[in-house]
C-alpha cells in the first residue's frame, strides 16, 4: 500500500467505474468500493492487485485483494468472492488504475523568491520554479512547467509545454519539446566526447550541435545526454531512458525506444523506433541499429543489427546463436573437468 505521507489518494471508486475508466471488462460486485493498489501477496479488501505470471499462481490463490486485474483465461485462479477486471494485458489496467488513484500532484505554480530568472527569459503561465533554481538569458519556459531546486537551465535552451525538471538537473544547449520528464541530476547538452589524438597533447574539437528532445520523452536521474558535435544528438517521441544511461553525442534515438539502466550509446550511433536494450548494454560508436531491434542486458553491439533482430553476448549476435555458443562452452568446460578427473 503505498505510504500516505508520500502518495495522496484520489478515491475511492468503484469497481465498475475503475473497470469502464480503464477500459477492462468487470465480474463480479461493481459496487466494491476501490481505494488503493498492491500487490498480491500485500492487498486487503479495499485495494485492487493485478496477476499476469504462473510464478505468481499461489498468491492470487491466497491473496486478500478486493478486486484483481486478470486475463479472463486465468478466472479460475482467482478466489471467491474478488471482483475480476479482465483484459489482455493485466498490468497496463493495474498503471491505468494507479494513475486515477494516485495522480500525479500538480505543481501549486508560482516563482520562489530565491531563483534567477534571467530579465531575457520567457515564462510562460502557471510554471512553477523552486528554490535556487538558475534560468539563463533567453531560456524559454513553456506553459504549466516545473523547475525542480537548483536546476539550471542554460542560455537559449527551449521547453515546451508540460515539462518537469528534477532537483539539481542542468540543461544547456537543448530543445525540448512538451510534457518530458528529465529526472533529479540528469545532464543534458553538455560537450560531447570529442577529441583530435596528438603527442603533444589531445585537441579538444568544439561541440557546435544541440540535443533535440521530442515529446513525451522520459529521461531517469543522474542519466546524461551530450549535445551533437554538430549535427545534433535526437531523441525520438516518446523514449524511455532508464537512470545512469550515457548517450553520447550526435547519437539518434527513434520514437519509442527503451533504454535500460546502465547503458552507454557512443557518438553518431542510429537507432530505429522502439529499440529496446536491456541494463548494462554497451554499443559501439557510428552504427545503425534498426527498428524493433531487443539487445539483452549486459551486451556489447559492435556491428549493425538488422531490423526485427534479438541479439546478446559480448561481442552481440543473434539470440539462438548466442544460445548455442554458451551451451557449447558449458560442454567444453565439463569435459575438461571430467577429463582432469581421470588424469
Amino acid at each position: 500500500m503505498p505510504d500516505p505521507r508520500f502518495f495522496t489518494a484520489s478515491g475511492p471508486f468503484s469497481a465498475a467505474e475503475l473497470a469502464e475508466r480503464s477500459g477492462a471488462n468487470l465480474a463480479g460486485d461493481g459496487t466494491r468500493s476501490i481505494a488503493g493498489v498492491a500487490a498480491l501477496d500485500a492487498a486487503g479488501p479495499a485495494d485492487l492487485a493485478f496477476f499476469d505470471h504462473p510464478r505468481y499462481r499461489a498468491q492470487v490463490a491466497a491473496t486478500g485483494a478486493g478486486a484483481i486485474a486478470i486475463r479472463a483465461k486465468h478466472r479460475e485462479l482467482a478466489p471467491k468472492g474478488a471482483v475480476l477486471l479482465f483484459s489482455n494485458n493485466p498490468h497496463r489496467t493495474f498503471a491505468l488504475v494507479a494513475a486515477l488513484l494516485y495522480p500525479e500532484p500538480r505543481p501549486e505554480g508560482g516563482v520562489a523568491a530565491a531563483v534567477h530568472v534571467d530579465a531575457t527569459a520567457r515564462i510562460g503561465a502557471g510554471c512553477t520554479i523552486e528554490p535556487g533554481a538558475v534560468i539563463r538569458a533567453h531560456a524559454e519556459i513553456g506553459k504549466g512547467c516545473f523547475i525542480g531546486a537548483n536546476a539550471s537551465i542554460g542560455r537559449g535552451v527551449v521547453l515546451g509545454e508540460g515539462c518537469r525538471v528534477g532537483v539539481g538537473a542542468s540543461i544547456s544547449h537543448a530543445v525540448i519539446g512538451a510534457n518530458v520528464n528529465l529526472y533529479p541530476g540528469v545532464r543534458i547538452g553538455q560537450d560531447g566526447f570529442g577529441f583530435v589524438p596528438d603527442a603533444k597533447g589531445h585537441i579538444r574539437v568544439p561541440q557546435l550541435g544541440r540535443v533535440v528532445i521530442h515529446d513525451g520523452v522520459e529521461v531517469g536521474a543522474n542519466t546524461t545526454i551530450d549535445r551533437g558535435s554538430g549535427p545534433d544528438t535526437v531523441i525520438g517521441p516518446g523514449c524511455w531512458i532508464d537512470n545512469l544511461v550515457h548517450i553520447g553525442h550526435n547519437v539518434r534515438l527513434g520514437r519509442g525506444c527503451i533504454v535500460a539502466g546502465l547503458c552507454g550509446i557512443a557518438g553518431s550511433t542510429t537507432l530505429g523506433d522502439f529499440v529496446a536494450m536491456g541494463g548494462q548494454v554497451g554499443i559501439a560508436g557510428h552504427l545503425t541499429i534498426g527498428s524493433g531491434v531487443q539487445i539483452a542486458g549486459g551486451s556489447g553491439v559492435i556491428r549493425d543489427v538488422l531490423p526485427g533482430q534479438t541479439v546478446g553476448g559480448y561481442p552481440a549476435v543473434p539470440i539462438r546463436a548466442w544460445h548455442r555458443q554458451t551451451a557449447s562452452l558449458r560442454k567444453m568446460a565439463r569435459l575438461a573437468a571430467d577429463a582432469a578427473k581421470e588424469e
